[in-house]
């Protein structure tokens, strides 16, 4: 299921360190089948899309990604080259995914409705305005809504199926407190005392996880708009499926991850801007 990307971000390494001891498999995957498993699922799109929440970074420092110009988006594409993102990604699945959950979400993803899903799930993700994304979605939202429509309790029953409403405010929460000190640390910003950071984000938390869900149900009307109420409730119950979970469980783990040690490299690489952008 398409998720919104990071807009305004259990902690990222003890996610994986969770990851990398419970699910652990017996019959670990090889790389070729992770790598199909990425093709089908679509997930390997969704790890491409990371490189455009890079404009979230400007605005947790209070600026705007136009007042860094072309050598801001140089420096993007090079920290969130796709190449890296996704050898990391498959380095880690490859130790990490079960190979009987892996062949569960194949089989489902390779499926003509899956392919159909994956298909609008990959527009999505790369949508580039993003904005009007958002209002479209909010707008079709609204009117599901209004007409008591029976596909807003499925997009509910499907974000709870692919991660808890805690761990993702927890996950978007550690992105950012990793992106601020890293800029701190690199001299971007003033320094930062974590403790007093981690506080903030605490205070703000439920407007954040009230916005994460209003995202995430706009996402879901915007991407699957054109899909039948039937067709919908099949991939509900697919997602609910306990093999289904572990798979989602893992992916947003790993796609956090990464977004995070991207987003702490970004930091450390603002401070190279030449002087005239005045940080």
């Amino acid at each position: 299921m398409t998720r919104p990307v990071f807009r305004t971000f259990p902690l990222l390494a003890a996610i994986v360190a969770l990851c990398l001891a419970v699910a652990a498999p017996v019959r670990g995957a090889e790389r070729d089948q992770v790598e199909a498993f990425l093709s089908t699922t679509g997930f390997d799109v969704a790890l491409e899309s990371i490189k455009l929440s890079a404009e979230n970074a400007p605005m947790m420092l209070g600026r705007e990604v136009s007042d860094f110009g072309t050598q801001w988006t140089r420096m993007a594409d090079e920290v969130f080259a796709t190449e890296a993102m996704h050898d990391t990604a498959v380095s880690i699945l490859t130790e990490t995914l079960d190979q009987e959950d892996l062949m569960h979400a194949v089989e489902f993803y390779a499926s003509e409705l899956g392919q159909r899903l994956v298909e609008v799930e990959n527009a999505s993700h790369m949508e580039a305005d993003r904005g009007a994304k958002l209002e479209s979605g909010q707008a079709l939202f609204s009117g599901l809504v209004a007409d008591g429509s029976p596909k807003v309790e499925l997009f509910q029953r499907m974000d709870a199926a692919i991660s808890s409403e805690d761990s993702s405010v927890r996950a978007v929460e550690e992105i950012q407190v990793r992106f601020l000190l890293a800029a701190s640390a690199a001299g971007v910003v003033p320094p930062m005392d974590e403790d007093a950071l981690r506080a903030v984000m605490a205070d703000s938390r439920d407007d954040l996880r009230i916005e994460l869900q209003a995202n995430s149900m706009a996402g879901a009307a915007y991407t699957y708009r054109d899909f039948s109420y039937d067709d919908l409730l099949a991939y509900t119950e697919a997602l609910e499926q306990p093999r289904m979970r572990r798979v989602y469980e893992l992916l947003n783990a790993v796609q956090h991850e990464i977004m995070a040690n991207r987003f702490e490299v970004l930091a450390a690489r603002m401070a190279d801007l030449a002087p005239q952008e005045d940080l």
